[in-house]
């Protein structure tokens, strides 16, 4: 737009249609911004809309975290969201099964779900109010169990407990929260392309080779030793033995075990439901579980965390009391609500609903392993846990992933994801509808017949 004539000053009136266009111009300014330029010949000034891309934006003088630049590329789960959604803009008729991300799909049991309703009308009352509860939760006075939001958050507070100085082991696959969270607190080095490895983590594989238990003799010495039992991805749950040797490793080394044991009551065989039925797991373990996996807890959150009192530092200070620090500065106690839910857990109908719960994934996950059997792949996982880590040797785990959203519409997760000893497999959810696990499972048969 031009306006012969006119130097656009604060003096000069504007004609009806330029009012007009000014006038509509605040309402796009979020989109540009309109300047006046003068011209050389004849005095003209033209209107020149700019692109926000154009203006220079206000910068503070606070740097970014350098470790939070050592990530690669989006966290997991939200990057298979991602892949997912743009898959449903490219077939927005498709149905498409989510059999990744690890999110339940059945209700809340009743006798659990009332329990809440329950409490959540109380308060509403004079009686039944209460506000602030203790940041351990449940009101329990043992000192060694801290009930939270989730094991995710307690690894979280776990990290900053231990801060940055520490240095880490983690199983090769394995979720991938251990590995985000160690390089944010600035524990490790720099993301190592050709390995697909960060810096200063011991990684220690877990593959079909070596029964997903790692060769002690050959993992280096470390302050802190993550261990998932069942494991996620794999699915694979350490044996007694297993455990046993862990546990003497991590005090040859002086090292503290962060124990997550978050689908234990999937167990379905003798293998150790807890560390602490190891002798002398107190010494050296700290363990952290939730409801989520259990009882649909995954929106409601509710979990807790073990530091015994005899888990001591090399000074000998107790590790519980600065735990018990870290949630009263970071934490102001579970919901109430889910507290209540909880406790209804722990019931005898409660325990007994969950279990029937657990019982329709397993089947769920009976199913999935079977289909892949029948179609000639390795299939490994599925019997103590609710994932099905299979086996596609010599391809890339994206591009598998790709493969089946882009010709089944179904999601699943690459084993990549989980660590560079996740390449060639992909994880299979059994958190789903019955008719929608059917359903993709048909559809995986139709793929790789």
């Amino acid at each position: 737009m031009s306006v012969a004539n006119h130097h656009l000053t604060s003096s000069t009136p504007l004609s009806s249609s330029s009012s007009s266009f000014f006038s509509h111009s605040k309402l796009i300014s979020s989109r540009a911004q309109i300047v006046a330029v003068k011209v050389k010949n004849g005095g003209v000034c033209k209107c020149v809309a700019t692109s926000p891309a154009e203006q220079i934006a206000h910068t503070t003088k606070v740097s970014r975290n350098p470790n939070m630049g050592k990530l690669q590329a989006g966290y997991l789960f939200p990057e298979v969201a991602r892949r997912r959604a743009a898959h449903l803009a490219k077939y927005p008729d498709a149905k498409v099964i989510s059999l990744g991300i690890g999110d339940t799909t059945e209700p809340i049991p009743e006798i659990i779900s009332s329990a809440m309703a329950k409490r959540a009308h109380g308060l509403s009352t004079l009686e039944g109010y209460s506000g602030y509860g203790a940041e351990q939760g449940l009101g329990i006075e043992d000192g060694d169990i801290f009930v939270s939001d989730g094991a995710k958050c307690d690894i979280a507070r776990l990290q900053m407990l231990f801060g940055s100085d520490v240095t880490m082991a983690v199983q090769d696959p394995s979720y991938p929260a251990y590995v985000d969270s160690s390089v944010i607190m600035g524990q490790t080095g720099l993301y190592e392309k050709d390995s697909e490895k960060f810096g200063k983590i011991e990684y220690m594989k877990c593959m079909p080779e070596n029964g997903f238990f790692p060769d002690l003799s050959a993992v280096g010495k470390t302050d802190i030793i993550f261990f998932c039992s069942p494991n996620n991805p794999t699915g694979a749950s350490a044996t007694r033995e297993q455990l046993t040797k862990l546990v003497q490793f991590a005090k040859d080394n002086g090292s503290i075990i962060i124990y997550d044991s978050a689908y234990a009551m999937y167990i379905s065989d003798d293998s150790p439901r807890s560390i602490y039925e190891i002798p002398g797991a107190k010494e050296v373990a700290i363990e952290t579980a939730s409801f989520s996996k259990y009882a649909g807890f995954t929106g409601v959150r509710l979990g807790w965390t073990v530091v015994p009192k005899e888990l001591l530092y090399s000074d000998g200070f107790p590790v519980a009391k600065d735990f018990n620090r870290i949630v009263s500065t970071c934490f102001n106690g579970a919901s109430n609500i889910s507290q209540a839910g909880g406790l209804a857990c722990l019931s005898p109908e409660g325990l007994e609903a969950m279990k029937q719960v657990i019982g329709f994934y397993k089947e769920n996950t009976n199913i999935i392993v079977e289909t892949f059997k029948s179609l000639g792949f390795k299939v490994y996982g599925g019997s103590n846990a609710p994932y099905v880590w299979v086996h596609f040797p010599g391809r890339s785990s994206w591009d598998v992933f790709s493969e089946i959203l882009e010709k089944t519409h179904v999601v699943t997760t690459p084993g990549s994801g989980f660590g560079p000893g996740g390449e060639g497999f992909v994880r299979v959810s059994a958190f789903g509808h019955r008719e929608n696990v059917l359903e993709a499972c048909r559809r995986f048969k139709e793929l790789y017949k």
